[in-house]
Formats: C-alpha cells, sequence, structure tokens
C-alpha cells in the first residue's frame, strides 16, 4: 500500500504538470523486499517477521524529448535536438528544457522560476530588457542586433530531478545535430492518457490490500472473540 501510495504521488505530479513545457514524467518500478522484522514499539524487541512485501525499486525521469510547438512569442525556446540549458540555482548548476523565458530584475535572461540561463563559461547572460532579444540556432543571444552572449548546450547523462523543472545529472557534449528554436516550446512529456490509466491501476491494486487488511483484522478479532470465550467459559 505505502508503495502504491508513492506511485500515486508521482502520477498526480505528472498529470499536474501535463501543460508545463519541458516537463519530463516519472516511471516507476516495484521490487519485492526481503524478510522485514516486526518489533514491539514499547520494548523494541523482535516479534517475528514479515515477507512477500514490494516497496517502489527507483524512481526514473523519462527524458524523451516531447513535440515542439509553435507560439510565436520572442520569449520562448525550444532545443530540438539531445541537450540541455545550463541555468544557475541556489544550489548550484542545474539543467532544463523548459523555454518559457524571462528577463529578472538584474536584467538576466532566465527561467520563469527566476533562474539565470548561463553562456559556456558558467555567467548569466544580460540582455536589459525583453524587446528586441534574438536567439540564434546556435543558442547566440543578441539584442537589437548587438551579440550579448551564447547559450550554454549541454547533454546530460544520470538525470533526475530537482523542482521548478530543473533537472540534475553529469553534463556530456551533446550527440547528433542540436539547434535552438525561438517562437517555440517543447510540450510537456506527460501523456494524460497514460497516466490515468496507471493511476486507475494504481489505486486498485491499493484498493484489494486495503481489502485483505481488512479481512485479516477481521478474521483476529474473531478468533480472539473465540479464545476469550473459551477461556472464560
Amino acid at each position: 500500500m505505502l508503495a502504491e501510495q508513492l506511485r500515486q504521488d508521482l502520477l498526480a505530479n505528472d498529470l499536474a504538470n501535463v501543460n508545463t513545457p519541458g516537463y519530463k514524467a516519472d516511471r516507476t518500478s516495484q521490487s519485492s523486499f526481503g524478510d522485514v522484522m516486526l518489533e514491539n514499539t514499547d520494548t523494541g524487541s523482535i516479534i517475528g517477521s514479515m515477507s512477500m512485501g514490494t516497496q517502489i525499486g527507483r524512481v526514473v525521469t523519462d527524458t524523451e524529448r516531447a513535440a515542439l510547438q509553435q507560439t510565436g512569442e520572442p520569449m520562448d525556446v525550444a532545443i530540438e535536438g539531445d541537450a540541455y540549458f545550463e541555468v544557475q540555482t541556489p544550489t548550484g548548476v542545474g539543467y532544463s528544457r523548459g523555454g518559457r523565458l524571462l528577463v529578472d530584475p538584474q536584467g538576466h535572461l532566465a527561467t520563469t522560476a527566476g533562474y539565470p540561463l548561463l553562456d559556456s563559461a558558467g555567467n548569466p547572460i544580460t540582455v536589459g530588457k525583453e524587446t528586441g532579444v534574438d536567439i540564434g540556432p546556435d543558442g547566440s543571444v543578441s539584442v537589437d542586433g548587438k551579440a550579448v552572449g551564447k547559450l550554454a548546450l549541454v547533454g546530460l547523462t544520470g538525470v533526475s530531478k530537482q523542482g521548478d523543472s530543473v533537472l540534475t545529472g553529469t553534463p556530456t557534449t551533446p550527440t547528433g545535430t542540436v539547434a535552438v528554436r525561438q517562437g517555440m516550446l517543447e510540450a510537456s512529456g506527460v501523456d494524460a492518457g497514460r497516466v490515468m490509466v496507471d493511476m486507475l491501476i494504481s489505486m486498485r491494486s491499493f484498493e484489494a490490500s486495503q481489502r485483505v487488511l481488512r479481512a485479516i483484522d477481521d478474521t483476529l478479532g474473531r478468533a480472539a472473540n473465540s479464545v476469550g470465550s473459551v477461556t472464560g467459559g
């Protein structure tokens, strides 16, 4: 039941981000665990063991690229190919494919969460204003025709989520053709239909486990009452 509850939480988060540009869905895998020793919570003494349970073996971020959608907005950008933007977060450098951009109070090109995009030297790119910003296919950024920097585009291995559409992992050199498309956004990587089906399956599994526990409780209750009647009478 705990494993299914965690799975439902992940599915609910995916469903909530079905319209978030560049969002990557999570996938869970369940595995069985060995004997779990049960102990008295007051004394700590071992009561016995429980086996044949399941747990979430791991959570993997699905990095499959989603379709690019035309928006016509100059501050929307999408990456065509297997690469990520570098962004500066409070905990260090992160990576993202979320391309809905803005200019932060310091004049830096940033994500909607306020994380500045970095160039290849690890410095924020200063544009000063949202009008007149042009981003070329190679990631070069210019304002009113004047070059101000070039976006860092990197590959990524060992991907995991950090939050706010930011990922962590080990940066690598991108493979294949990579291009930045201004006026476009990458759609969310969530398949709403699949998530709904998975959620129904998970809920039914949770409810089945719940009915088993209720049946065990009823059996133990009847057994306790029967023992009480025999010893008392």
